[in-house]
């Protein structure tokens, strides 16, 4: 079972109390946001004392040495607190776990730092804003689901897992709200919010609304015209190929794009890849026409 509110002290899960106590006043007097500037400092120092509160009180400590990181829904506390917000009050959420109160902080007002008790004021828990319950995770969907949508599958960090949809035509940096799906806390559950990458494809390129691919036409069919099978993400089309078809050349599809936010779609271009034949293969005498081609 894990235990992660030891391991930011620290500590082993057999620590003494003295023990505890002094990896919690050199963590502490390290991060405290009146001597570590760092962007970290704050939340870190944060975390450091909400663990002592825990592992400092008998009954808490032995209430979570009981179930251990269950009590955060199986995530380690340092991905619990960092998913709550900077602005949460952890005292208040901790409070609702445990039972009971918690102190402004490990340093009493006539020792440590700062006028207000200790690191009451910068670090503690002073505050009674309602916690923030939702959890944030990012996930990554094969360029062709971006396109057409589809469904993706979801395990969380507590076991529970199920499948999302993804509507057609979402965008890298998206972000999914699933309700219900977040943390627990006196009776409420918050959200699950899911920023939403998409892989590249080898096949298309996407530039805004439209769709671009580049499909390989034979010689013969580019001099002489003819038609050849292209796949679309919605299905295969045939492409009328006209004659004197040029290498890079682009075939429009109109509305065979990606889905556009107001309706409708954008367009899909075809780049037409002219595929020479070997030479080594052609027939003598043809390669002999060939040659008396102009230049």
């Amino acid at each position: 079972m894990s235990k992660s509110l030891y391991e930011t002290l620290g500590v082993s899960e057999n620590a003494s109390a003295d023990e505890i106590k002094k990896a919690y006043r050199k963590l502490a007097r390290k991060y405290h946001p009146d001597i570590n500037k760092t962007p970290e400092a704050q939340e870190k120092f944060k975390e450091i004392n909400a663990a002592y509160e825990v592992l400092s009180d008998k009954e808490k400590k032995a209430q979570y040495d009981q179930f251990g990181d269950q009590m955060f829904g199986g995530q380690n506390f340092h991905d619990f607190a960092r998913n709550q917000g900077g602005e949460v009050d952890l005292d208040e959420i901790l409070r609702a776990m445990f039972g009971g109160g918690f102190s402004s902080g490990g340093f009493s007002s006539q020792g440590g730092f700062g006028s207000q008790g200790g690191f009451g004021s910068r670090g503690g828990f002073s505050s009674h804003r309602s916690p923030n319950l939702d959890i944030k995770t990012s996930i990554t969907v094969p360029f062709i689901t971006s396109v057409l949508g589809g469904k993706h599958h979801i395990t969380l960090d507590n076991g529970e897992s199920f499948d999302i949809k993804i509507p057609a035509g979402i965008k890298p940096g998206k972000t999914l709200r699933v309700r219900g799906k977040g943390n627990s806390y006196n009776g409420q559950r918050g959200d699950l919010l899911i920023v939403v990458n998409v892989a590249p494809s080898p096949e298309y390129k996407r530039q805004g609304d439209d769709l671009y691919k580049t499909i390989d036409i034979p010689l013969k069919t580019a001099l002489f015209g003819g038609k050849v099978e292209v796949e679309t993400p919605e299905k295969r089309v045939t492409l009328k190929v006209p004659k004197g078809t040029k290498n890079g050349q682009k075939f429009r599809l109109k509305d065979k794009g990606f889905p556009k936010s107001i309706g409708g779609k954008g367009d899909m271009y075809l780049v037409a890849n002219i595929k020479l034949p070997d030479v080594d293969s052609l027939d003598d005498s043809l390669k002999e026409c060939l040659e008396k081609l102009p230049e």
